[in-house]
């Protein structure tokens, strides 16, 4: 049994998860007064240049895309480390 992760398959998706996660956040954020707007703080002080604005729900995605996959190549690479 190949209990292998595909790591480039696995951090490209975690990535687009992520990214897609701060589209959401973003929309649901700048159709409301208070909800979600800590949270929008919180990743703007990661992100650098995220924001509500189309061009920084852009940036932050694209920040948010690099992160997670990053994570997501390294969590599938310790995994096969281990796995064996």
């Amino acid at each position: 049994m190949n209990k292998k992760l595909d790591i480039k398959a696995f951090a490209i998706a975690l990535g687009l998860m992520w990214s897609v996660a701060i589209l959401l956040v973003s929309i649901v954020a700048g159709f409301s007064e208070n909800y979600l707007h800590n949270i929008v703080d919180f990743l703007s002080s990661i992100y650098i240049g995220y924001g509500l604005s189309f061009s920084g729900t852009i940036v932050g995605m694209v920040w948010a895309f690099f992160d997670a996959a990053i994570g997501g190549l390294v969590f599938a690479w310790l995994y096969n480390k281990l796995a064996k």
